[in-house]
């Protein structure tokens, strides 16, 4: 029996970490889905778009397929098309003397997941959408405004009317992320965005506890750490809450302590972050800018860590 989105919601993927912040957030999208409209989230790497999208996609009570976007996609790559074909042949021997032979060829259909999701009522999470070119989405564009998919190629040329359970999720990278492609307007028209650029403070604590089995106090420690980090704008890539997972799952399982006085972790820390540092005027590390994470994790966890530094 199919479960209601609040019921969904209530039971909740066993992966998933929920709080007030994210329970807003999705009240939000499920109330522009469940009226029709496609939700998109849009935001940097590591701003929990896909987590969002699949957590949305669950609430709704049915099957998720699953699409993540590519440069190489065609419109078949979306709604399927010929794979190789299957030959049928008839030997007749009505009468002895006489032998009949018909051979008979048809190519053999595959659907795919934008098909399937629209003929079986299905929810389609298609991620990072813009690394798709934008001729391969024309497909969608009468599938979200006049719930047709429009199949261009034989055996299933013409038009199919959506199911009314399909809905779809969308997210993507800013334009100026590597290998992105520009949307068309069109398409962007069709669907509602919602720009996220990372969770509060509280989610992503418990997000790092969830995923590490760190308590809470020393999730916390790491989570702020990062966090200064990310406000210092002293990295050449944004350090996002994969970094703070990360730092928090290789703390538990070595076994260190989370604190300055532990060598091991300021080493972990130097590791994990100091690849996203800005080079130094040579352009290597910056002992400047890595002696800057060090206070950081003296700061936020403790003890001074002189060996580390």
């Amino acid at each position: 029996m199919r479960k209601t989105a609040h019921e969904a919601a209530e039971a909740g993927p066993p992966d998933v970490v929920r709080t007030d912040a994210t329970e807003r957030l999705a009240g939000r999208a499920l109330a522009y889905l469940e009226a029709g409209c496609a939700v998109h989230f849009r935001g940097p790497a590591g701003s929990g778009k896909t987590r969002a999208a699949l957590d949305l996609a669950e609430r709704l009570g049915r099957p998720v397929l699953l699409l993540v976007g590519d440069a190489s996609f065609d419109t078949s790559a979306l709604v399927g098309g010929e794979a190789g074909s299957r030959t049928r042949r008839i030997v007749d021997r009505y009468i002895t003397s006489v032998m009949k032979v018909e051979t008979e060829t048809a190519p053999v259909w595959l659907d795919r997941a934008l098909t399937i999701a629209c003929v079986e009522g299905c929810t389609l999470v298609y991620d990072e959408f813009n690394r798709a070119p934008a001729a391969a989405n024309n497909v969608l564009l009468t599938v979200l405004e006049e719930r047709l998919l429009v199949l261009p190629k034989a055996p299933k040329e013409g038009a199919m009317r959506v199911h009314p359970e399909f809905r779809a999720i969308f997210t993507s990278n800013p334009e100026d992320h590597v290998g992105t492609q520009d949307a068309q307007d069109a398409l962007l028209d069709r669907m509602v965005t919602i720009d996220l650029d990372g969770f509060d403070r509280e989610t992503e604590v418990a997000i790092a506890a969830a995923k590490s089995g760190l308590d809470g106090a020393c999730a916390a420690r790491i989570v702020d750490l990062v966090r200064d980090f990310r406000r210092s704008r002293e990295w050449l890539r944004r350090p996002t809450l994969r970094a703070s997972v990360m730092i928090a799952r290789l703390t538990r399982a070595r076994g260190l302590a989370v604190s300055a006085a532990e060598e091991g972790f300021v080493e972990l820390v130097l590791d994990v972050l100091g690849s996203r540092l800005k080079p130094g005027p040579g352009g290597g590390p910056d002992p400047r800018a890595r002696q800057m994470l060090v206070r950081l994790v003296e700061h936020y966890c403790g003890q001074p860590a002189e060996r580390a530094a």
